[in-house]
């Protein structure tokens, strides 16, 4: 049930009284922001491809909170990353290996010791970022409500964009005790009010098509639903007069200039009911698709037969990746993952012709990423056929003994 504004707190907002105080997060070992822009840092090894197309893409192996503070002292990287996606580790206090049994990484940091590192990194990101850019962190139950905080902190809370629920996996981890947890989380914000927005739509199908767009026009046989031509709001001008002898209802005014309406009336863009009420007929044949909200059901992880994966225990849905990119970056724009695993983010943006920088300290992120980049992915599941690879299984010392990987050239320029 809503209830008024009492009468005292009413006043209190009208005369300013009450003021937003933001909220912060509070724990042991908190650094100020000055002090972790100034860090030393040690040089980390970078693997870098070839460059084409005057497309400068950079692997790197080491610490991110090194490269990234060696990247501020890069004039062709600072200021100018439109997009950062990072999938950092949950505090799951778990060890993962690979499909192959390797050693992946270990998740054991928790607690402030966790949201101090994950910050540190954060901080860093958003001197990083482009004033147009956008940042993306993915994560789970356990810290995504404190990581929340801490991004209000560090981006503010005016430049937060989204709460986005995913579901991640199937009905098949139900407990007797307790709900499914079949959900992650991604934390968007932008660095200003004004960033780059592609909006994204969800494709229809037939059933909700029918059901938005119910009308069937007879003269063209098309598809398309009614909506009012007026919207809220008194106007004084030619909207907020007669239209065909009629006036907008009370309140109200026409949401077009009346030679407008005339027009689309003449287009056959008018429906005009039995009373004589004129809606507009929105046509299911312009529609880009459904605009998509904040719950992303159709992202889930790996776990399906037949599948292409790198084996990378916490490789995430490509779709994902390239529906995040091309939403919140352009052609060319810079894309940075330093916490990038198999390489997802990096083929993504490679995939959408953007330039790109990965970070990871793993050797099997390493090879799982290259492996990703070079096409080597393989079919998961246990009755597939195992295909031949393209390339032999590199391992990590002829990794490390290439320029880079031969995604699209076989020369090895060398660092300049």
């Amino acid at each position: 049930m809503a209830v008024g504004i009492p009468k005292g707190r009413k006043k209190a907002l009208e005369a300013g009284d009450i003021k937003n105080i933001p909220v912060h997060l509070s724990y042991e070992g908190k650094t100020d922001e000055v002090e972790i822009l100034k860090l030393p840092y040690s040089p980390s090894i970078k693997i870098r491809e070839s460059k084409k197309n005057d497309k400068d893409n950079r692997l790197y192996q080491g610490d991110n909170l090194d490269v990234l503070l060696e990247l501020l002292n890069d004039p062709k990287v600072k200021g100018e990353v439109k997009l950062v996606y990072i999938d950092p580790p949950f505090a799951s206090k778990s060890t993962f290996k690979s499909r192959s049994n390797r050693h992946a990484y270990h998740d054991f940091m928790d607690g402030g010791q966790y949201i101090e590192e994950l910050r540190k990194r954060l901080i860093i990101l958003r001197e990083l970022l482009a004033s147009d850019g956008s940042i993306y962190v993915h994560l789970d139950n356990k810290m995504a409500f404190h990581m929340k905080i801490i991004m209000d902190e560090i981006f503010g809370e005016k430049n937060f964009r989204a709460f986005i629920s995913r579901r991640k996996c199937s009905n098949k981890n139900f407990t007797r005790l307790n709900y499914g947890n079949i959900t992650d989380y991604i934390l968007f914000y932008s660095k200003n009010q004004k960033y780059i927005w592609n909006r994204p739509y969800e494709s229809w199908d037939e059933e909700n098509m029918i059901r938005q767009y119910p009308c069937v026009d007879e003269k063209t046989g098309k598809r398309y639903k009614k909506v009012p031509i007026h919207a809220p709001g008194t106007r004084n001008g030619a909207t907020g007069g007669e239209w065909r002898g009629m006036l907008p209802p009370k309140g109200k005014h026409w949401q077009y200039l009346p030679e407008k309406l005339d027009e689309m009336d003449r287009r056959g863009e008018i429906y005009w009911s039995p009373t004589g009420n004129p809606r507009r007929k929105v046509f299911f044949e312009d529609s880009k698709g459904i605009p998509k909200s904040d719950i992303w059901l159709n992202y889930r992880d790996l776990t399906n037969q037949n599948t292409e994966t790198t084996g990378y225990p916490t490789e995430k849905n490509l779709q994902l990746l390239i529906d995040i990119v091309s939403t919140s970056s352009n052609e060319n724009d810079l894309v940075l993952d330093c916490y990038c695993g198999s390489g997802t983010t990096l083929f993504a943006a490679n995939k959408l012709n953007r330039r790109w920088i990965g970070v990871d300290i793993g050797d099997e992120a390493i090879k799982a990423t290259i492996k990703r980049l070079n096409g080597d992915t393989d079919l998961h599941g246990d009755y597939v056929n195992k295909r031949k690879q393209k390339n032999k299984q590199l391992t990590f010392t002829d990794i490390k003994e290439q320029a880079f990987f031969s995604l699209f050239t076989n020369d090895t320029t060398e660092d300049s």
